[in-house]
Formats: structure tokens, C-alpha cells, sequence
């Protein structure tokens, strides 16, 4: 069949041939948006502003596909965000409201294989003051160009519960591609997690970038912030 290439010793269907280079692992460090900026997680620098986020009114739901619960008391909390910002793997960053200054939600880069080029971002929890505006798709937008632009990753994934809806229709908007459910994954909490992957290649990069950049810009938006194109339309597909 044409179009497929085979080894020439065994004469089987191979794969193209791939630089064999590392990539860099990613760093804790600043990476600066127009409504948002990630810097490395601290629990002392950013504790009391992330458990007013994240704690309260709504916390259940909040925490609900993530794989601790919601803590009983700010002390617990800090100690939480304390073991998690001492960790290179996962690496968490602190989402930052650029007018406020104040830390709004973490998200991390984990799964990091720099021989393979391949990365994941997960334990995404954002506050009630993220959610739902231009600076939720920022935080995203940042750390795919961090890794695909300044990293050279050859493959991003986003992998979550599969009875989490929202976190579905996330992926699919920000441009990734479904792949399936990986059934009996995980126990999570005590009770069975399906998980839906999702990814994202180094040569799709260029047309969802576009996109974001598109959805991102200030023209984008009237004056009440109200966006004047959805990103999917800017993707051409709806």
C-alpha cells in the first residue's frame, strides 16, 4: 500500500523516523499573560488567597474530581499546598490574577518523559474568581506554548474522570483531540475512576494557537468583556 514505510531489513510497517533528542524538563518560573500569570507554587505566599478560592461555598463540586477533598481547616490546607509545591513531578504552578495580584488556582505539568517528548497537564483547581473568564483559557494557552514553543514537546495530554463533563468539554474546546477511556484506571477517593484521555501534537500546535490567540485578544472582547466570537468559531467549527 502506498504511503507506508517499511523497515528495510524485516520489510514491516515502521513509524517515521524521530530526532533522538530530550527535551528540557520544564522550570519553576514566570510565565506572564494579560490576565493571568503562573509562578511556582508557595504555600506562604499564596495560601490564604488560594483557600478563600477554593474553600466555602461551593467546595464540594469544586474538589470533586480531584484526588484529595476539600480540607477541614486552613492549616491542613497550607501543609497540603507545602508537600505539593516541594514536588518536581508534578510541577505546580500558582494561577495569578495579573489586576488583583492575587493567587486564583494551581495547575500542574506532570508525567513529564523529556526522551519521549510527552507531557501532562493535570490537577487543575480553579477558584471561584478564575472560573468562567478569559483568564481560565489563559492559564491553559501559557503553559501549552511554554511547552511546545520553549520546551519542544511533541505531545500534550489531559487526561481526567470520565464522569467529569466539564473537564471534557474543556479539552475539546481548547483543541484537543479525544482518544478513548481507559476503564477501571484508577481508585480515586475510594471508588472506581474510567479515565477519558485527550491530546494534543506539536504539528496541531500552530492552528489551535491561532485560535487562542484569536479568542484572546482585546478586540475579542466588548466593553462589557463579553467575547464577540467563541474560540470554536475561530477554529472553524461552528
Amino acid at each position: 500500500m502506498t504511503g507506508k514505510i517499511l523497515d528495510p531489513l524485516s520489510g514491516l510497517p515502521v513509524g517515521p523516523e524521530v530526532p533522538a533528542h530530550a527535551a528540557p524538563r520544564p522550570e519553576p518560573r514566570m510565565i506572564a499573560g494579560r490576565f493571568i500569570r503562573l509562578e511556582p507554587l508557595d504555600p506562604d505566599q499564596h495560601g490564604a488567597s488560594l483557600w478563600q478560592e477554593t474553600h466555602g461555598i461551593g467546595a464540594a463540586a469544586r474538589w470533586q474530581y480531584l484526588f484529595d477533598a476539600p480540607f477541614a481547616d486552613e492549616k491542613s490546607f497550607h501543609d497540603f499546598l507545602a508537600r505539593k509545591a516541594a514536588s518536581t513531578d508534578p510541577l505546580f504552578y500558582a494561577i495569578i490574577d495579573q489586576s488583583t495580584g492575587h493567587a486564583v488556582g494551581f495547575e500542574t505539568l506532570m508525567r513529564i518523559d523529556p526522551s519521549h517528548r510527552c507531557i501532562e497537564v493535570g490537577s487543575i483547581l480553579y477558584g471561584r474568581s478564575l472560573q468562567r473568564t478569559p483568564g481560565a483559557t489563559e492559564a491553559q494557552y501559557l503553559l501549552m506554548r511554554y511547552i511546545f514553543e520553549d520546551l519542544g514537546y511533541r505531545r500534550y495530554e489531559w487526561k481526567c474522570n470520565a464522569l467529569n463533563e466539564p473537564s471534557r468539554r474543556t479539552a475539546l474546546r481548547l483543541g484537543f483531540t479525544f482518544e478513548g477511556i481507559f476503564r477501571k484506571h484508577m481508585i480515586v477517593r475510594g471508588r472506581n475512576r474510567d479515565t477519558a484521555w485527550f491530546s494534543m501534537l506539536d504539528d496541531e500546535w500552530p492552528a489551535v494557537k491561532a485560535a487562542l490567540e484569536g479568542w484572546l485578544a482585546p478586540s475579542n472582547f466588548d466593553s462589557a468583556g463579553v467575547q464577540r466570537r467563541s474560540l470554536a468559531a475561530l477554529r472553524g467549527n461552528a
